[in-house]
């Protein structure tokens, strides 16, 4: 790991991951460190993965008006720079009694003054023209066309790899332990070493606070909030093709019910505070208010055909309400990037803007890269492409032939593209998160073990020290191993082109 540089920036997530990008823009050294063996990790993996319209976004606070701006950048930009699924499907706010139509209007009149474009008050009949499966007791929903769904562990993946690929370091299981000011500008101690730095930027999620009172600055804290999901299997024969919510309160914006960019049902989240930021335990009682809330808007959901079930946690600064994106007068140089909770995901573009604006405060006019690309592709997906172009990618390399896993059609070649990205998939989640082996209804039961054997094969370790995700996952002994191994390799050598 370098030991000197221009900026640091300290969090993987999809904020860090922007905010690395858009650095690598200008001619500065940029150095991104996680504490975990890859970036998304954290919040930005566990959401539900919406780029908010910002009918919502209170202009008088950061999140809004970064909202409304971070949804222009993802249509303006993103989608044409960064190979990642983005579908502008839409959502509605779904009044299901009269006494809720004046929210309706609010929202309508408060997206207006945001320059939302494309908001109208849809009647019943229009509603379940467009979405069959709502309750008969919609009455009216504000549509809101320009909200769209993205991948989020493609988009952070994507992010980080381009911001690589235009010449930013992403150091991972570099956690940072310490910070100290210095004359110069900053020494970061992380557990792969020290780093020199003129400017910290802290995007470090759930730890966000506690990377904050390293310099001293302790006037805030990160609370916890726990939002619970269900994931249904792609055959699920309910079809919803927008994103739906209820009317919102002050304190939520209610259970969700949405598609993914695979085709996949996601509901959710409910809001619980806790106090531990490692605690994504699901709970009965709280999937129950899940489904309960979802059936609010979409009464023929049950849990038959759920998949997964799991929780993330949002790192919320209660006292505000707010996004707390600000260079710390009391530690010129340290710039926090804090409290990012929803709609943080389609802030994050606009998020990076205003840190690079207060990146130029410290530094003075930057100058841009005349290199820089913000263009950037993930490998094939060979599940995406017509029989011509399968055929052509087989021809040329046959591992793009090998199934590995049968649920997402996801094939050997693919698995070791993730693992020679600019940043790497290390780790079996990592994969997962890229590519998609294990996302499917068996959730890795038939393909995990090849997994693991070519994460070995390629970073050259043995198996039994291939990690899920953290330090101390590791899946296999060697007691196991074989037997697993012949398993999964039945049946497994399948043509993609058949």
């Amino acid at each position: 790991m370098q030991s000197q540089t221009d900026v640091v920036v300290v969090g993987g997530g999809v904020t860090g991951t922007a905010i690395a990008r858009e650095l690598s823009r200008y001619q500065l050294d940029v150095v991104l460190v996680e504490k975990s063996p890859d970036v998304c990790t954290g919040t930005s993996k566990a959401n539900t993965a919406l780029i908010h319209a910002g009918f919502n976004a209170d202009p008088d606070k950061q999140k809004g008006r970064l909202n409304v701006r971070g949804n222009e950048l993802y249509h303006e930009r993103i989608q044409h720079e960064l190979d990642v699924p983005i579908e502008w499907r839409g959502a509605m706010v779904v009044a299901t009694d009269e006494s809720e139509r004046p929210k309706l209007e609010e929202l309508l009149a408060k997206g207006q003054d945001n320059g939302v474009d494309g908001l109208e008050i849809l009647e019943r009949e229009q509603l379940l023209e467009k979405e069959p499966h709502l309750t008969d007791d919609a009455v009216a929903a504000l549509w809101a066309p320009t909200a769209g769904i993205v991948n989020p562990f493609e988009l952070t993946v994507g992010f980080a790899n381009n911001a690589v690929e235009n010449g930013a370091s992403v150091e991972l299981e570099a956690e940072v332990t310490d910070i100290t000011k210095t004359d110069e500008g900053f020494t970061v101690e992380t557990a792969k070493g020290e780093i020199d730095a003129d400017i910290v930027i802290n995007a470090a999620g759930l730890y966000a606070d506690e990377v904050s009172k390293m310099v001293g600055v302790d006037d805030f804290e990160i609370t916890p909030r726990r939002g619970e999901y269900y994931l249904y299997d792609k055959q699920f024969d309910i079809d919803i093709d927008t994103t739906i919510f209820p009317v919102p309160t002050e304190v939520t914006k209610g259970i969700v019910v949405t598609p993914t960019d695979e085709e996949n049902l996601l509901i959710g989240p409910n809001a619980q505070e806790i106090d531990d930021k490692r605690d994504k335990a699901t709970t009965r009682q709280g999937l129950d208010k899940v489904l309960e809330g979802a059936q609010k808007t979409v009464p023929d959901l049950t849990k038959q055909d759920v998949i997964k079930e799991f929780a993330g946690l949002r790192p919320a600064i209660k006292e505000t309400g707010d996004f707390r994106i600000q260079i710390e007068e009391e530690v010129p140089g340290f710039i926090n990037a804090a409290g990012i909770q929803s709609p943080g995901l389609a802030s994050a573009p606009a998020t990076a803007e205003l840190v690079v604006d207060l990146v130029e405060e410290v530094r003075g006019d930057l100058e841009e890269d005349p290199a820089f690309d913000p263009n950037y592709s993930g490998p094939p997906k060979v599940r995406h492409m017509s029989h011509e172009e399968r055929a052509a990618l087989i021809e040329e390399d046959p591992r793009y032939g090998q199934i590995i896993c049968r649920c997402e059609t996801v094939t050997e070649g693919e698995i070791r593209d993730a693992i020679n990205q600019p940043v790497p998939a290390q780790t079996v989640n990592a994969i997962k998160r890229r590519v998609r082996p294990g996302a499917g209804r068996c959730q890795g039961g038939f393909c995990g073990p090849r997994v693991i054997e070519i994460l070995s094969e390629e970073l050259d370790v043995p198996m039994t020290e291939i990690k899920l995700e953290e330090e101390g996952s590791e899946l296999l002994t060697d007691e196991i191993k074989q037997p697993l191994l012949e398993k999964s390799r039945e049946g497994s050598e399948v043509n993609a082109d058949d």
